[in-house]
This record gives C-alpha cells, structure tokens and sequence, in this order.
C-alpha cells in the first residue's frame, strides 16, 4: 500500500517543473488577500480563498451565519456520558475554541462532527445538510478538514508528498490515467502541486520542501499537518490540540498561523486547545465544557469571568463563589488558574 501511494504521489510532484506549476497556478481563480506571518501584503492568494463576503464574516465573526450546527446532541460510552445534550453553533469565518478539563467531552465533539463517532441522539447541521452521522468518506469533499492529537503524516515522504496527499480527493482521473500522465490527469498534478507549494511557501516552509517528515522537528510536522489540512481548501478546519507539546515560541508562531488562515482563506474554525492563554488570545469565541455539558459560550473576556467556568476549573463551591469570586477573576484573567 505505501509503494502504490509513493507510485501515485512521485507521479502528482516529480516531472512538474516549478515554472509549469507556477502557470497552473496564475490561472487559478483569486481573492483579495489577508494578512499573513512575515507575508507581503501583495502577495499572491491561494486559489482556495473566498471572496468579499466570507472575508467580510472573517473580519467581524458576529455578523456571520452558522456554518455548522450541533443540535441536542448525546454520546455514552457503556453508559458513561460523553455528552449531554449539546447545543453548538459555529459562525462563517470564525475561530471558535473548546476549552474544559479533562473528560470534558472535547475531543468527542470534534470526533462527532468528523464523523468518528455516531451521536445516540440528535443531529449535525453542516452547511445547512442535516446528518445524524457525518459520513467520513465524504468529509473532504463536504469541505470539512482536521488534524489530530497525534501526527498522521507519512513520515518517509518529502514536505511536499505530504501536502499534496491533502488533495487527493480532488483528483478524478483513473489510475490508469495516473500512471499515463497526461490529459486530465496531468492537469491535475499541475494544479495539486501548484497549491502545494503556495500553501507550503505560506507555512514559510520552502527551505524544507523536500525534506522527508520525519526528519524534521516535531513543531514543524505540526506545521506540515495544518499544511496538509489547508491545501484541501476546507470550509471548516477541525484542530485537535494544534499546539501540543510545543515550546512557548512554537505555540506563538502556530498561533499566529492559524489566525493568518483564517484571514487569508475565510476558513472557519474549531480548535481544541489547553494553552488558555492561546485561547484567549487566538479566538473570536470560546465554548467551555464540562462533564459532557457546554457550561458557557461567548468571547473570551466574558468566558473567562463566567461564574460557571470559574467553579468548573477551580472547584469553588456555589455558596463560596460570593466570596471568592474577585480573586478568581483575576486568576482567569490572568490565565493562571484555567
């Protein structure tokens, strides 16, 4: 199986000229363009970009509609609950983060909307289709992307490999044509490297492009993940613990480059994050959950003096919550105490 992948992806990325991709890539379709780390503001945009109404909702995430809709949904696993009857809208062209302590159901929420998991109750509104179960199969081509907890890169193939292995739902042509090289498929590997290696000179990973993976350093195979992720030109980026195991200066410079996807591309957003003071910082929104509940919703300065969010973090009793409260505001607010 990894012989016929490495097969077909040698065939998408070797005998493609850079100057080839290059033309591929200049009559793909454009967007106006965002901000981005270290990015001129004229530099060229992905042909994955959206145009001036998502951009617009980027900008002010309030004024977007619900991309995606969890409504009254429950989980068990041998009869413990995972989830209790969630309510959870997220709007175009947002980052929303789910925060919670351990067991909180996290994880579980994104494996719903992924399609890991099939909800024993209530339904998945995305993009305005209805789902009891999301189908997996479909997920790319319903324009929903993730990442995961632990890396699923291929870690003996190059940067570039790795990315353009995200758009391997597009392609259309049989293997047969594949392995000819011409006509459609040609077109193809065109276009998939074309996107690769924008979205990889995005990532500021050109230096690296045909570095096997596995020889790089764990923040920048995170970064070749979200790569990956991005070059599908998802709608809705499901981040499942991005900045995991990072340092403080890895989790600066990803979350700087989530953020600068989200400008640049109009992508909305999920992110499960422990890094509350990323959180804080990163997201238009933050929902909290606790015991398989979403205990509060709303921006991070409402979210991080939220009673509720206080008691669930610090386990101060109700009647104590009075007393205390002034102190814990400041914890949170700090970041200290979540």
């Amino acid at each position: 199986m990894t012989q016929v992948l490495t097969l077909v992806l040698d065939g998408v990325t070797k005998g493609v000229t850079r100057e080839a991709s290059a033309v591929a890539f200049e009559k793909a379709p454009r967007a106006s363009p965002g901000p981005a780390p270290d990015a001129d503001a004229d530099a060229q945009v992905h042909p994955a970009a959206r145009l001036a109404a998502k951009l617009q909702a980027s900008v002010d995430p309030g004024a977007g509609d619900a991309v995606l809709e969890l409504v009254g949904v429950s989980l068990s696993f041998g009869g413990v609950s995972a989830l209790s009857e969630v309510d959870l809208s997220v709007r175009r062209g947002e980052i929303l983060a789910i925060i919670g302590p351990n067991g909180a159901g996290k994880s579980s929420i994104v494996n719903v909307i992924s399609g890991v998991y099939r909800a024993d109750r209530g339904h998945i509104l995305l993009k305005g289709q209805r789902y009891g179960q999301v189908p997996t199969q479909r997920l790319a081509g319903l324009g929903v992307a993730r990442t995961f907890q632990n890396l699923a890169l291929f870690p003996g193939l190059s940067v570039l490999d790795n990315v353009v292995a995200g758009r391997a739902h597009r392609v259309r042509s049989s293997f047969i044509e594949q392995i000819a090289g011409f006509g459609r498929a040609r077109r193809e590997r065109l276009d998939a490297r074309a996107r690769a290696i924008y979205v990889i000179d995005f990532f500021q990973l050109s230096s690296l492009v045909d570095r096997p993976v596995g020889t790089l350093p764990y923040g920048l195979q995170k970064r070749v993940e979200l790569a990956r992720a991005l070059v599908a030109e998802p709608d809705i980026l499901l981040l499942d613990e991005p900045m995991a195991g990072m340092t403080a200066t890895e989790k600066n410079e990803m979350a700087g480059f989530v953020r600068a996807a989200r400008d640049r591309f109009g992508t909305t957003v999920v992110l499960i994050e422990h890094d509350i003071g990323v959180v804080m910082s990163l997201s238009d929104r933050v929902a909290v959950f606790d015991h398989g509940q979403n205990i509060a919703l709303g921006t991070p300065a409402e979210v991080q003096r939220d009673p509720r969010v206080i008691n669930a973090y610090l386990g101060i009793a109700d009647a104590d919550a009075d007393t205390d409260s002034d102190d814990a505001d400041d914890d949170v607010a700090r970041g200290e105490a979540l």
